[in-house]
């Protein structure tokens, strides 16, 4: 990414990450441009913050404000553009009439952490591997309102939600069991799903038989990186960060290695050892200039205890 960072100075904002296929990409914007920069593991990834961070706008479309937003606003948009991203949005159900087929899935992203949703068919599994989906399975497809009515039918018969936040998915994904727990724990949700067909399941949607597709080795949490040098590297796998950054500031540093990504989280290995993850949609908005080496000097926070470990500098 440093190199990235650096051609893409000059007014360049970061989009955060994209998954388009198996292999993560940086998003970035210039007005109405676009451009992206794909990633790779075990590769340098740095940079600096940058005065303010502003809305990133909504739509493609630049904020006619030019809004400051907050540094630790996951969204990265102000109140407006929120808005009116929302509005145009499948979860909105404001566009009834769309005529693409869509698929539901069931999606597992850690031991009793599930839940159901749909996406266009179109993009294949780039939905899954966006939200951080360890496993998942189809379970059907279908117009958009039969696909929704069957996620309305399985969140309320089989008690799984519609969304988990990240930072509970953060605290599962350094204990994964097996893969062979893995896919087991997604098709017992299968079966359970499949066995309400005639009782709220509409006959417009299409059943898909069950195929486990596991997303670990696609994320790179199977690997186990090398520790960074002095001070006293520890070596920790990739899959056991224990610190994220909280937000960016002015000034503030994030440089390190990729060692692994999962939906919008990147894990950095730092000097000292251990990994830090990195949300990019932290970063979205931000002016960046590049940084090499392995260096984190901005607010971080304990993954899973909400405690503030570091601060900047």
């Amino acid at each position: 990414m440093t190199r990235e960072v650096r051609e893409s100075g000059g007014g360049w904002w970061c989009a955060g990450v994209r998954w388009p296929g198996e292999v993560p990409e940086l998003g970035w914007s210039r007005g109405g441009r676009r451009r992206v920069s794909v990633l790779a593991y075990g590769a340098g990834l740095g940079f600096r913050a940058v005065g303010e961070r502003h809305c990133v706008g909504a739509r493609g479309n630049v904020c006619p404000l030019g809004a400051v937003v907050p540094g630790r606003s996951t969204g990265g948009r102000c109140a407006e553009c929120a808005r009116l991203d929302r509005a145009h949005s499948v979860a909105a159900d404001t566009m009834a009439d769309d005529p693409r087929t869509y698929r539901v899935y069931l999606a597992w992203f850690g031991p009793g952490l599930v839940k159901v949703g749909i996406t266009g068919e179109e993009r294949g599994a780039a939905r899954l591997r966006e939200q951080g989906a360890v496993a998942f399975s189809w379970l059907g497809r279908g117009p958009l309102m039969a696909a929704r009515r069957t996620e309305e039918v399985l969140r309320a018969a089989l008690g799984v939600p519609d969304r988990i936040p990240y930072a509970r998915k953060r605290v599962e994904r350094g204990h994964l069991p097996d893969t062979d727990e893995r896919a087991a724990e997604v098709a017992e949700l299968y079966a359970r799903a499949a066995a309400l067909e005639g009782r709220g399941w509409p006959e417009s949607l299409e059943r898909l038989p069950l195929e486990v597709v596991d997303q670990v080795g696609i994320f790179g949490l199977d690997r186990t990186p090398e520790p960074e040098p002095e001070p006293e590297p520890v070596p920790l796998p990739a899959s056991w960060p224990v610190r994220a950054v909280r937000e960016l500031v002015d000034g503030g540093v994030v440089a390190g290695r990729l060692v692994a990504a999962a939906g919008p989280d990147l894990h950095l290995a730092v000097a000292g050892g251990g990994v830090v993850v990195l949300d990019t949609r932290l970063i979205t908005g931000w002016d960046l200039a590049a940084e090499s080496g392995s260096d984190v000097r901005v607010p971080l926070i304990d993954i899973g205890g909400g405690g503030v470990q570091g601060g900047l500098f």
